[in-house]
């Protein structure tokens, strides 16, 4: 494993949660909840830390524990990593949550039952997952009963070691490829250079599980403090694609031409959408959510410009390797959360 892997399942988000003042019963109210969340696991799961903190506050009634963030209710099933790349672009530490346990708004959040809920989110996203990679998804349907626990208790806990030794058995790797230190080193230093990086020689294909966050501005930033904030999800294209990984001319294939091919109506050179890439969407997702194969957009076609990629909490150059990125940021249901802002002129902003 390398240690770019570890790093991700070691990852986590320093938190404050108060809880909302509504549910406040006693005074004085409750200090804020202070907590490391990790970046792979899910909000929901943290009721077992949070509940015995407040729960001498809260008023009458059936717990439904959700969050928000300056209002904007948080979507569970999103990993707490992805949520907090895409609605801090200026990285808040600590990030201000506020948490409730009563008034759950289930005509914004699909309905949550605490860790079973967040179970079945995963194990769909991992079959979803397997369907992309292999065209079936029979192994993860046919995961023994102590494998399935092992690998969720493994999520759970972080616990990487036993995580690979389960999923080996999903034979759900992905591709191979060849390239040494020194080329990311290389690569890193310069993005212009490509004699390094062109040397870099993919040796088999592979379709890739990408899940990617889509929100477009029109205004111009030089610092992301000024960037304008995501304060409704309206605001936010869900886009769940595969991508297929090949190339010809012996040069590898990079982040930017994965992004360029996910997102193909805003780049005039990759405006072509194959029946192999259409959408997969195995689980349903909130009515309204904006559709997955941004083939069938209606934006006009013009060039837009990457103004950020943000993949867990890093920001990679535009010309790394597809590959590496794919074999050691990917998450544990084998989906790549890519969260990324496009510049465009005001007529094709997302609203």
């Amino acid at each position: 494993m390398s240690e770019a892997q570890k790093q991700v399942w070691e990852g986590a988000i320093p938190l404050q949660i108060e809880l909302h003042e509504s549910e406040v019963t006693t005074l004085p109210p409750p200090p804020p909840a202070l907590l490391l969340a990790p970046r792979i696991g899910y909000l929901p799961l943290l009721i077992s830390l949070l509940k015995p903190h407040f729960t001498s506050t809260l008023p009458p009634g059936v717990d439904t524990i959700w969050f928000d963030y300056k209002g904007l209710p948080l979507k569970w099933y999103i990993p707490t990593g992805v949520l907090f790349d895409l609605l801090c672009v200026e990285p808040e530490r600590p990030w201000n949550l506020t948490v409730h346990f009563r008034g759950y708004p289930s005509n914004l959040l699909l309905p949550c039952e605490g860790e079973d809920s967040v179970k079945w989110s995963f194990i769909n996203s991992l079959k979803e997952a397997a369907y992309v990679i292999n065209g079936n998804c029979k192994n993860v349907m046919n995961m023994s009963q102590p494998d399935q626990v092992e690998l969720w208790g493994s999520v759970l806990n972080g616990n990487l070691e036993s995580y690979r030794r389960v999923a080996s058995k999903l034979k759900l790797g992905t591709f191979d490829d060849e390239y040494t230190e020194n080329t990311i080193t290389d690569s890193t230093k310069s993005q212009q250079s490509t004699g390094d990086t062109d040397a870099v020689v993919q040796v088999k294909t592979g379709r890739i599980p990408v899940r990617l966050y889509l929100w477009t501005v029109n205004e111009e930033f030089d610092d992301f403090e000024d960037a304008p904030q995501i304060d409704n999800w309206d605001k936010v294209s869900y886009i769940n694609r595969p991508v297929e990984i090949h190339r010809e001319d012996g040069k590898y294939f990079s982040l930017n031409e994965a992004i360029k091919r996910i997102l193909p109506e805003f780049f005039l050179d990759n405006f072509s959408v194959s029946e192999g890439d259409a959408s997969i969407d195995l689980d349903a997702r909130e009515e309204g959510e904006s559709s997955s194969d941004p083939g069938s957009s209606c934006l006009p076609l013009e060039t837009a410009e990457i103004k950020l990629v943000r993949i867990q909490g890093i920001e990679p150059i535009l010309n790394i390797p597809f590959s590496w990125v794919v074999n050691n940021l990917m998450n544990p249901e084998y989906f790549l959360h890519m969260c990324v802002c496009l510049k465009v002129s005001k007529a094709n902003a997302v609203q």
